[in-house]
């Protein structure tokens, strides 16, 4: 029987040193996380677990941030399924990162390791396996959480059923990375940044995180969405048309993107929002195993892919050519929104039919472990 915690109560599972991809060590990390229904069936076997994979500056509380689809009755039905959301390794929402106290008493910052989406989700499977849980039924996320739910598929393949994966691509194109990358500029160029270890100076690079916030957010949003709302109208009781320049004189776009930034200083930490960037970099599937295509070909997790048809970050087509060349595509699907890349986050009504029709074909379609025990496939 699993131990698990109450329902929406965030706790921790330490998971011993871990070794990053790349080959440094992450001394006694631990991974928060939360869970909502009651665990049900075998945990080495079939069971009513589905894994939910937050995005780039989201954390372990998913019923908040997918509010709405998420509860009894709702798409990721609680009454029926076991929600597990974990906070990625280098996040700042109780799992190890930068913030987080060395075993030498001072904040890691700077010597915290660099690390990949592959990292992520061994962490991951490191915390299942201490929480007692070898298999589980599917797992699903957007964006960078996408990225994760797609390398579980390729990693352990035979450690879920089913996976959808929204608003992602098989790799980072060049012009992700470098929108990427200049938010990374903006927060290392600040000041207060210290190379990382401005933990104990008493400042932190705010204004760094609220600029590379700003880049962020015109990648999430839709173009058309964007003038729509703002257009060329100044914010309220400021002329941005003046006889020169001032940064206290702006456009309502400019005014709505400063409040985004700010926001995102409240609750997060810069040093996170630069390794987590920089892991979404690092995202190549098809790295040392023989190219994207034949990495997509090898897949044998039946996989719903979900893109949204305004997504800048992500376009479509990137959506579609993860579609031509899984090798077991269960689905594709298409959210219509002039919100762009947050649309999974935002169109709640959209996302309730996507996700009740995965959950659907979870239930009707076998799974890879399935068919095998099926065939009587057996290790000769």
């Amino acid at each position: 029987m699993l131990n698990l915690p109450k329902e929406g109560v965030l706790s921790h599972q330490p998971i011993g040193d871990f070794i990053t991809e790349a080959g440094a060590v992450i001394n006694d990390a631990t991974v928060a996380f939360q869970r909502w229904g009651e665990f049900r069936g075998d945990p080495h076997g079939k069971n009513n677990i589905v894994l939910v994979e937050h995005a780039l500056t989201g954390d372990s509380d998913a019923a908040t941030w997918w509010e709405g689809l998420i509860g009894p009755g709702l798409a990721l039905d609680t009454d029926e399924w076991c929600i597990i959301c974990t906070n990625v390794i280098g996040g700042c929402s109780g799992t190890t990162g930068p913030t987080s106290i060395h075993p030498d008493g001072t904040p890691w910052g700077s010597r915290f390791p660099a690390t990949s989406i592959r990292d992520q989700v061994r962490a991951e499977q490191i915390f299942l396996e201490e929480l007692g849980i070898t298999r589980f039924h599917a797992v699903l996320g957007g964006s960078m959480g996408g990225a994760r739910a797609l390398e579980w598929t390729i990693l352990f393949p035979d450690a879920m059923g089913y996976a959808c994966v929204i608003a992602v691509s098989a790799r980072s194109s060049a012009w992700q990375i470098g929108i990427q990358s200049a938010q990374i500029s903006a927060i290392v160029r600040d000041p207060a940044w210290a190379n990382g270890d401005y933990y104990s100076t008493g400042a932190s690079p705010q204004n760094g995180l609220a600029a590379a916030r700003r880049i962020a957010h015109l990648t999430y949003r839709g173009e058309q969405e964007l003038d729509e709302r703002f257009g060329t109208i100044p914010q309220a009781g400021e002329n941005p048309l003046g006889a020169y320049r001032r940064d206290d004189q702006r456009f309502a776009v400019q005014s709505y993107l400063d409040y985004q930034g700010d926001k995102l200083v409240e609750r997060f930490d810069a040093g996170s929002y630069v390794a987590l960037t920089d892991a979404l970099n690092r995202h190549d599937i098809g790295r040392g195993r023989g190219g994207l295509n034949k990495a997509l070909a090898s897949s044998i997790v039946p996989t719903m892919i979900v893109g949204v048809d305004t997504d800048i970050l992500y376009p479509y087509h990137q959506q579609e050519h993860l579609s031509r060349n899984l090798g077991n595509l269960l689905a594709m699907a298409k959210i219509v929104s002039p919100v762009g890349h947050d649309a999974f986050l935002v169109e709640t009504r959209q996302m309730d039919r996507i996700l009740r029709n995965f959950i659907a074909l979870t239930q009707q379609v076998p799974s890879p472990n399935e068919l095998a025990e099926r065939n009587g496939i057996y290790d000769i």
